[in-house]
């Protein structure tokens, strides 16, 4: 695989967004491994930009890792700065699982009713609102009605 080709300014909106993060993989004394592969692309999946630490002192071999880690999981080089290098891929699209019985869930509702003494503050009461429940303009929950079907729609069942 090829790695991603970025433009500068790109490269660097990736580097200011990783400055805040911390390593997420550290490549030890038995270097890049295939479970070491693994862990990164699994982290790339999951975040998109991460930073891996290299233990390693020598420089090339930091580099060589660095591209060979751009190349092997199809990755964008953003940063190798000291022993922190940078990496970004861009999320892959989930997949969204729709249940067509799904109803809807509860929803929590502020209702501001006034005081019985005047001139003081309204009270503020939280109510939670089910799927096949409606507030009422009093400030009450009632129980939804049911549908209304058509004549012709109840016959074709």
């Amino acid at each position: 695989m090829a790695q991603i080709q970025l433009t500068p300014a790109q490269r660097k909106d990736h580097r200011a967004d990783a400055h805040h993060l911390n390593a997420v993989v550290m490549i030890g004394s038995a270097g890049l491994t295939a479970a070491v592969k693994k862990e990164i692309d699994a982290a790339l999946n999951a975040h998109g930009l991460i930073k891996v630490r290299v233990q390693s002192d020598d420089r090339a071999i930091r580099e060589e890792i660095f591209q060979r880690l751009a190349n092997d999981l199809d990755a964008a080089p953003i940063q190798h700065i000291g022993k922190l290098l940078v990496l970004w891929r861009p999320l892959p699209e989930k997949e969204k699982k729709e249940n067509p019985d799904r109803m809807p869930g509860p929803r929590d509702i502020k209702v501001l009713k006034n005081s019985s003494r005047y001139g003081q503050r309204p009270e503020v009461k939280t109510l939670r609102v089910l799927g096949n429940q409606r507030l009422t303009p009093g400030g009450s929950v009632k129980r939804a009605k049911p549908k209304q079907r058509s004549v012709k729609k109840r016959s074709q069942d």
